[in-house]
């Protein structure tokens, strides 16, 4: 009976000493959860956050655009809400019977949403259907005003020349640009170009 009595005060003991470890590991638990709120802001956390996107984006029920990306980011608490790209992006653009007819390719971009902007960073490399080529290492799109941009040095190739210069404005579709300040323009001969 001794015995039984000993266990049975030590099994009160032991009660007591688990109950006042879980009060305070819950306590723990809460002022763990509060340290860590503390230290998220939202304004600099993405709202969603997708990997190996591939998708289609149409306006009026016609396919314009497709995005490839290996990172999308999109940033919707904060004052300026964005889209960010930061390991790279690919464009396609259609005409309304689905054929390409012109790419964008970038190590990083990022789009601003309310402002309707692209900002294109890196190896910026966009390709026009024919066989018109534009690389820059930035490169804007003002969707509202329908017009490209750049202040950066600019290399394009077209069938029959070739520009290089700093700073490019043009309309989006690429059939009207100006070369701010043209370094070279040069003739491409058909027969080098074969070889």
């Amino acid at each position: 009976m001794n015995f039984e009595f000993r266990i049975g005060r030590f099994s009160g003991l032991a009660v007591a000493v688990v109950i006042a470890m879980a009060a305070n590991l819950s306590g723990c638990k809460e002022d763990g959860k509060l340290e860590v709120a503390k230290r998220i802001d939202p304004a600099k956390m993405p709202t969603m956050s997708t990997v190996n996107v591939s998708t289609l984006i149409s306006d009026s029920g016609i396919t314009q655009y497709k995005i490839v990306s290996p990172l999308w980011n999109v940033y919707d608490e904060v004052d300026t809400p964005y889209w960010n790209f930061p390991k790279g992006i690919y464009l396609q653009k259609y005409d309304r019977k689905f054929r390409v007819i012109a790419s964008v390719a970038a190590d990083s971009a990022r789009f601003f949403r309310l402002q309707n902007l692209w900002r294109l960073d890196g190896n910026v490399e966009l390709k026009k259907e024919p066989g018109e080529l534009f690389q820059t290492q930035q490169l804007f799109w003002d969707q509202r005003r329908n017009r490209l941009f750049s202040d950066s040095f600019i290399h394009i190739e077209t069938p029959d020349r070739m520009l290089e210069g700093h700073g490019f404005e043009s309309n989006d579709q690429l059939t009207k640009y100006t070369i701010r300040r043209p370094t070279g323009i040069f003739p491409v001969d058909e027969d080098l170009k074969r070889n």
